[in-house]
């Protein structure tokens, strides 16, 4: 079961990151990143692309 769902969190990171334009979907290598590699490719993705940069939230003084 647990299995089934790592697969399953994998295919939508994968399908994310080629729509994203992160990676191309011929590569090969994409394919082969585990689980945790996909997730923090998807984070720094979203990170970078997030209108704040690196520095997260702008919070009031």
């Amino acid at each position: 079961m647990m299995r089934k769902n790592d697969d399953k969190k994998r295919n939508k990171l994968i399908n994310k990151l080629i729509f994203l334009n992160v990676y191309n979907k011929e590569d090969q290598q994409l394919y082969k990143l585990p689980l945790a590699k996909l997730e923090y490719e998807y984070r720094k993705f979203k990170l970078q692309s997030h209108p704040h940069g690196e520095f997260g939230s702008i919070q009031w003084v």
